[in-house]
């Protein structure tokens, strides 16, 4: 039986049988993942089994430019960096699929692969109008549980678990740069964005200000929306697309969540985060997916209509907040 998947059929089998054993025997694969960095397989068996097969292949990798061109905010991309990040979630108790094995060899295919535990269930976003508030609470109790303890593993260094070099400067001034720079490709194609680009640098200047020294970093996900967060049958979330969570200001991963989550960010937000970090991150995320969209677009990403919306939503987030 053949089947649509970066592998061939023989190959495919070949690897379950070297991983699992003779007895999972292939049935059917299914592409699963509308992701912009990786491809994600369901590869089912006739024994009832059921993996999810993940290809980081850059010639699909819509933001294969910054990889190649080692741009500042391309750190979320690649099986190196999926590898120790799943490694430091399972050994912190960070929930997340577990990896069965990875394929980093290149003798057949010109990227790697990996087979990874399959989650039967929902992303996050189902549950939002989900109609009976007594789930709704426990997975947002639960998600919220899981995010309090992730961050919670803290370090005064920032970076990827294995960094272990002093920071020569503030992390936030990382996101500064991005900032400016996706900023730029904006204006390059808003005519908004381009009128209002001195006035959108002013304001990020004027924020990142505010910032006061830090040396105290939680671990994050780094990109932590409801489509990035897998609920099982037992309404046990787990984390997904962990290839960008490293230490770091947790308020970048709060201020993300704010907007991402709205009315059920109550059941994730921490007390103790500082306001004008807050602000900071909030702007950068708003002019980082304006560019991120219009990337989407200009790229030939198959769901046009997300990705436009994604960058008129938060072209619009720009303008009130240079406003207000």
């Amino acid at each position: 039986m053949k089947f649509c998947c970066h592998l061939d059929s023989a190959s495919l089998q070949e690897y379950m049988e070297t991983v699992f054993g003779m007895s999972y025997v292939v049935s059917n694969v299914t592409k699963i993942h509308g992701g912009a960095q990786k491809v994600v397989y369901k590869v089912d068996c006739t024994n009832g089994f059921s993996s999810a097969l993940y290809v980081w292949d850059l010639t699909m990798n819509y933001f294969k430019e910054e990889i190649e061109n080692n741009n500042i905010n391309a750190k979320s991309f690649g099986s190196d960096l999926f590898e120790l990040n799943n490694r430091y979630f399972i050994e912190h108790s960070i929930r997340t699929p577990a990896l069965y094995d990875l394929n980093k060899e290149r003798d057949r295919y010109p990227f790697d692969y990996g087979l990874v535990e399959y989650v039967a269930g929902h992303k996050a976003e189902a549950y939002f109008n989900h109609t009976d508030s007594g789930v709704k609470e426990r997975v947002f109790q639960q998600l919220g549980e899981l995010i309090t303890d992730m961050h919670a593993n803290e370090r005064k260094i920032y970076g990827k678990p294995n960094h272990n070099e002093k920071n020569t400067g503030p992390c936030h001034l990382i996101q500064l740069e991005n900032a400016k720079l996706q900023l730029s490709y904006a204006a390059g194609h808003i005519g908004g964005i381009r009128e209002k680009q001195n006035k959108l640098l002013d304001t990020l200047y004027e924020l990142e200000s505010r910032i006061q020294p830090r040396n105290e970093y939680g671990f994050i996900h780094g990109e932590l929306g409801p489509d990035h967060i897998l609920v099982n049958d037992r309404l046990e979330p787990y984390l997904i697309d962990i290839e960008g969570a490293e230490f770091f200001d947790i308020e970048h991963e709060h201020s993300f969540l704010e907007f991402r989550f709205g009315d059920f960010y109550s059941y994730l937000k921490n007390d103790h985060l500082d306001r004008n970090r807050m602000l900071f991150y909030r702007f950068h995320h708003h002019i980082s997916l304006i560019s991120g969209g219009l990337k989407l677009l200009h790229r030939g990403y198959p769901n046009r209509q997300f990705a436009k919306d994604l960058t008129d939503h938060h072209y619009r987030c720009v303008l009130q907040f240079i406003e207000s």
